[in-house]
């Protein structure tokens, strides 16, 4: 299985808190996945629709906060094709939540079955239209997934088998960010990739002494469904990253430079 780390939505430049980084745009870092059945994406960042009218489907409250560049080249839909696939191929896609950079890309793929836990879903159907959630990235009808409890063992996670996706894909319950924050794991055949989407923002947060970026920060508390589970949800990550670096490679969805050494 080949897999693919895409950028797919630029958004306001960042500075790092130590010498030795560059400055850097927050990516929306998503993973396209060449399976033997067809193309998996896991996130899909920004859409068409997004780059060409976002006060209309992100709002002019998340536009003004996040300062997406919308660049068309940047979507799923035009990397999918630049990679010289069709993206009908795209038969399923995974999401750690329903939050508007991270599915704005559902519907330029219609035919996709989405997976994501059933406790996200209720709360973004309930919650849209606001500033998180906003109807337009579903009101294509997609062909969801909704998990309602993880009964399988990942690295001492509970775990989802999605339907129809092979071992290698698993939605790991990571809560604190929203009410069915998920992290994605996929397994590259010879380590686990596991995309924890906001469940942290930086790097330096999953060190022995984490270190927070004073602009990240701001969004994660803020933005926060549950700041006790949030908590919990980055110390377990720490001891993950910690007791088995060699079998687990963790990233997060924003961080610029967790992107570009994944790339290179």
């Amino acid at each position: 299985m080949k897999i693919h780390h895409l950028n797919c939505g630029s958004m306001r430049r960042l500075d790092p808190t130590r010498a030795g980084l560059p400055s850097a745009p927050a990516v929306n870092h998503c993973l396209l996945a060449e399976t033997g059945e067809g193309l998996v994406l896991v996130e899909t960042g920004l859409g068409l629709a997004d780059v060409r009218t976002p006060l209309e489907t992100l709002g002019e409250a998340w536009t003004e906060m996040a300062q997406p560049v919308l660049d068309e080249a940047e979507t799923a839909l035009r990397q999918v094709e630049d990679l010289g696939h069709d993206p009908a191929d795209v038969r399923h896609v995974l999401v750690t939540h329903l939050d508007v950079d991270h599915c704005g890309g559902l519907p330029d793929f219609p035919r996709a079955t989405v997976h994501v836990l059933a406790a996200e879903l209720r709360t973004a159907l309930t919650q849209a239209p606001s500033y998180r959630y906003r109807p337009a990235h579903w009101a294509h009808g997609p062909q969801w997934r909704a998990y309602e409890s993880a009964d399988d063992s990942w690295f001492g996670f509970g775990a989802v088998q999605p339907e129809g996706l092979p071992e290698e894909f698993k939605l790991v319950p990571l809560p604190g960010h929203t009410q069915g924050h998920a992290g994605i794991a996929v397994h590259d055949g010879s380590r686990w990739l596991l995309h924890c989407g906001d469940a942290y923002y930086y790097h330096r947060e999953l060190e022995e002494t984490p270190e927070t970026h004073p602009v990240l920060d701001v969004v994660q508390t803020r933005s926060a469904h549950d700041h006790g589970d949030r908590v919990t949800t980055q110390d377990r990550l720490r001891a993950l990253a910690r007791d088995h670096s060699a079998e687990v490679t963790l990233f997060s969805a924003h961080d610029p430079w967790e992107f570009g050494r994944l790339v290179g």
